[in-house]
């Protein structure tokens, strides 16, 4: 059976790209939000640690957009089930497994540790727990989706008419979790656990089913002059107020408990995150498409795209040379010398990732099994009034 190819979009390596370049910032400025309170410069350092946070759960609603996108209008079958997950066993397990290993290999070195038993299972355990090193909880969360994936697929084509109400269920999911827990589960590292980040994954399951008519209704409000005073303009100038505030607000409560010591309801936390989170991949799908529909701006374009078709292998190697940075740093004692340092950190930890896992998907054989699905190089970027993308196949 042969099975209609999907329009790609382009808008979602920008995407992935601003989320890469959030995540590196929020990692950047981790040591500056407890080393620097006492300087003026660290309402900068704290609202940057803060207000990127956005990166981790717009990567879940992308890879939720995705795979819903992709999957919602193909039969499903045991053919579907099967590519679905020897896919995400070759491209993410995989690579997983890999950087687990080296990263909990790199820490018991530094530590001084010698091979044991309790050691090889305090590996297994981390590996299966997705705490092997302080980023690769985000696979962890990943993986319990996509053993969802399949059954949630069966459920939106069996009863299509539950499509419409995804949001208002994964809104509802997400907070008998953070409620159930705050207040009878306690689970330990809430935030290893998908129910965390429902909300997120719902809404870009619901983008990714709805979007071509989605697309249409955005292209038709479109004119030369920009967007039009319509519903859909309002509703954007809407989202973006909202993003903007929430995002804001929550970096405010956290230089206040930071700086201060001032306490704050948990639920205060995660409800002004929760909306930020929320509204920030409609946010940054809209900025992406502004992006690429000005052609002047193409330069800037290019770089992002790239970077975005690279970025689930920088995400895993980028803490690599962060720490290798704050290792083999000298001791500063001037106060300018110490910001450069910081920034410097971030230059690093993106630089050397993005050079690195660029040089491996153009020159290194079977560089999928350390970075995941890479993109071919062969094909150039191509801007087209609203579309710019380098060919590159999605898992």
């Amino acid at each position: 059976m042969t099975t209609i190819k999907k329009e790609r979009v382009p808008e979602l390596n920008i995407v992935r790209a601003i989320c890469i370049l959030g995540v590196i910032t929020v990692h950047a400025t981790s040591y500056a939000t407890v080393q620097l309170t006492g300087s003026g410069y660290f309402i900068l350092y704290n609202f940057f640690n803060i207000f990127m946070k956005f990166g981790t759960p717009t990567f879940i609603a992308m890879s939720a957009f995705v795979l819903f996108y992709n999957y919602s209008d193909r039969p499903l079958n045991r053919e579907l089930i099967v590519g679905f997950y020897k896919k995400r066993l070759l491209y993410i397990l995989l690579p997983y497994f890999l950087f687990s290993l080296f990263y909990f290999s790199l820490t018991q070195v530094i530590a001084g540790s010698t091979l044991n038993a309790e050691m090889i299972s305090n590996f297994i355990n981390k590996l299966l727990t997705g705490k092997a090193y302080t980023h690769l909880y985000f696979v962890f969360i990943n993986v319990q989706f996509y053993l969802l994936f399949p059954f949630l697929l069966l459920l939106f084509k069996r009863y299509p008419k539950s499509r419409k109400w995804a949001i208002v269920a994964g809104i509802v999911i997400q907070w008998l979790f953070i409620l159930g827990n705050k207040y009878q589960f306690h689970v330990t590292s809430r935030g290893s656990w998908c129910f965390t980040y429902f909300s997120y994954y719902m809404l870009g399951a619901w983008l990714g089913m709805y979007y071509p008519m989605i697309k249409e209704k955005f292209n038709n409000m479109i004119s030369k002059n920009g967007v039009r005073e319509t519903g859909v303009g309002m509703l954007l100038r809407g989202i973006w107020a909202v993003w903007l505030c929430s995002g804001v607000s929550h970096s405010i409560l956290w230089y206040q408990s930071r700086l201060y010591g001032h306490s704050f309801n948990s639920l205060a936390y995660d409800l002004l995150y929760s909306i930020f989170a929320f509204t920030s991949l409609p946010v940054l799908m809209h900025a992406a498409s502004m992006l690429l529909r000005k052609n002047k701006l193409s330069l800037l374009c290019r770089p992002l795209n790239r970077l975005g078709s690279l970025s689930f292998g920088v995400y895993l190697i980028h803490p690599f040379f962060l720490l290798l940075y704050r290792q083999l740093s000298p001791a500063i004692s001037t106060a300018w010398v110490l910001h450069l340092w910081y920034i410097g950190g971030f230059i690093v930890a993106l630089g050397c990732s993005w050079i690195v896992v660029g040089l491996a998907a153009r020159y290194l054989p079977y560089a999928w099994m350390i970075f995941g699905n890479l993109p071919k190089l062969k094909k150039k970027l191509i801007t087209n009034n609203s579309s710019a993308y380098i060919a590159r196949k999605e898992i």
